[in-house]
């Protein structure tokens, strides 16, 4: 009798500490799954501002009637492809923020043959209200890189937690799934998606938004 007592003792309490623990973890993975959701609406809301932007941007532009309008076709064709992609905040998979980047990048290529066919229209660029939206997009460029950038740290402590034991069996059963990061794609490091340098004539100085660092290739530790 004192041995099935004293089991029965050990098993209430080590289902005591395992309900304790598994409070304290699921707590935890709500508090680290809610800060990914902020900073990926941080993200939405920069790359939202670059787009509504963008007519703005092209009204500007179509005041010269000389300018190649196949590539303003090409910013507004990118444009609306970007604009309709777009994720909940609970399905943030690796595959889905590729698509999601992969869209994104087309805007940025097509931004960035924008602005070099600008150079060849000096009476366009140096007007004071082309000069206004340079400084505008650049500074939604530098947002965008920012809150990638928070983004991905947020992913990182998120998803370094729920991998490691025991969390990662309270993960499984609430169903706490690993979220994707933003990736540097290829030669990222010799270049940018859009160069403001010499459009902006000089009444501003040279900048250039920078990429997103890319993913972390190991576990952060837990915060």
């Amino acid at each position: 009798m004192k041995i099935v007592k004293t089991i029965v003792i050990l098993l209430v309490i080590v289902l005591v500490f395992m309900l304790f623990r598994g409070c304290s973890a699921y707590n935890k993975m709500v508090k680290l799954d809610e800060t990914v959701s902020h900073q990926w609406g941080l993200v939405e809301n920069a790359y939202q501002r670059r787009a509504d932007l963008i007519p703005s941007l092209v009204s500007t532009i179509k005041g010269s009637s000389s300018f190649e309008q196949g590539t303003l076709t090409g910013v507004i064709e990118a444009r609306a492809k970007a604009t309709s992609v777009n994720i909940d905040a609970s399905q943030l998979t690796e595959q889905n923020i590729q698509a999601f980047q992969a869209a994104q990048g087309q805007l940025s290529s097509a931004l960035s043959r924008l602005l070099v066919t600008i150079e060849r229209y000096p009476d366009l660029k140096t007007t004071q209200q082309f000069q206004d939206m340079l400084a505008s997009l650049e500074g939604t460029e530098n947002r965008i890189a920012l809150a990638r950038n928070e983004y991905n740290e947020s992913v990182q402590s998120y998803n370094s937690y729920i991998r490691r034991f025991p969390q990662l069996i309270f993960a499984r059963l609430f169903d706490f799934g690993v979220r994707g990061y933003f990736k540097s794609e290829a030669g990222a490091e010799r270049r940018v998606d859009i160069d403001f340098s010499g459009v902006g004539g000089a009444q501003q100085p040279q900048q250039q938004a920078q990429p997103a660092t890319p993913a972390p290739t190991e576990e952060g530790g837990e915060r």
